[in-house]
């Protein structure tokens, strides 16, 4: 009985080692499947956002570095989500009005989703497992926590809401997660 049960056991944890980002589909905002394998090859920055937060003036940095490095083969994914506080109670429509409005935002938008709890989507589940990955798994624990994607799907690194999108920090990560592009 132990063995089968290792057996089981340890062939999930293969197969979660195999997973990737791009194993998952959300919706765009406008409420179309958006399969991420549509982003293999590229380097990711997925985000939770939120409208009324206090961290909500990073879309300007997201923005930013999304112009900045999007045509060496950067992609910035919004992630709406309204765990944290009621941040973001609007709808998908109110949630993309307010964003290309205030902010100007060009990057692609997801329809909303929850990050942590009981109905966590599956993309989330995956990303904050400590066993598919270790490095930067855990609980979302704010808005516009980020994870950096290589080109190859797996996750790179973490990085939590306080970390800016333009700063050092993350742009050395992305910068250098764009020259695996090249090679």
């Amino acid at each position: 009985m132990k063995a089968l049960l290792c057996l089981f056991f340890c062939a999930a944890a293969v197969m979660a080692a195999d997973k990737t980002v791009y194993d998952f589909t959300l919706n765009s905002i406008d409420g179309q499947p958006a399969p991420l394998a549509a982003y293999k090859g590229k380097v990711v920055l997925l985000v939770n956002v939120a409208s009324r937060c206090g961290f909500t003036p990073q879309y300007t940095a997201l923005e930013s570095t999304y112009e900045k490095y999007k045509s060496a083969g950067l992609v910035i994914l919004g992630i709406p989500a309204n765990n944290f506080g009621a941040q973001e109670p609007g709808t998908n429509q109110e949630i993309k009005n307010f964003c290309s409005s205030k902010y100007h935002v060009t990057f692609p938008m997801m329809a909303k989703v929850s990050v942590k709890g009981e109905h966590i989507t599956p993309l989330y589940q995956f990303l904050t497992d400590k066993a598919a990955n270790p490095q930067t798994g855990g609980e979302i624990q704010w808005n516009f926590t980020k994870f950096l994607i290589g080109p190859d799907g797996h996750v790179i690194k973490r990085f939590e809401p306080e970390v800016t999108p333009d700063s050092p920090e993350v742009t050395s990560a992305i910068e250098k997660a764009l020259t695996s592009l090249k090679s």
